[in-house]
């Protein structure tokens, strides 16, 4: 079984991934780099990047 994710680390990923779709990547490094700074730790970063990944990957196999 993995980590549960909060509902703040929810929040702020489905809010990226809402927003703007295009820029999320199927590749976790990309999408660490595009959160860059924004994110309050290097902790966070990487959470919300490893979600937005998953988030990603279940989108696309759901529209095929």
């Amino acid at each position: 079984m993995g980590r549960i994710k909060t509902k703040a680390i929810k929040r702020v990923a489905l809010g990226i991934f809402e927003k703007e779709p295009e820029i999320v990547s199927e590749d976790f490094g990309t999408n660490k780099k595009m959160l860059g700074d924004e994110m309050s730790s290097k902790k966070v970063r990487n959470i919300v990047a490893g979600y937005l990944t998953r988030l990603k990957r279940n989108n696309k196999n759901i529209i095929e």
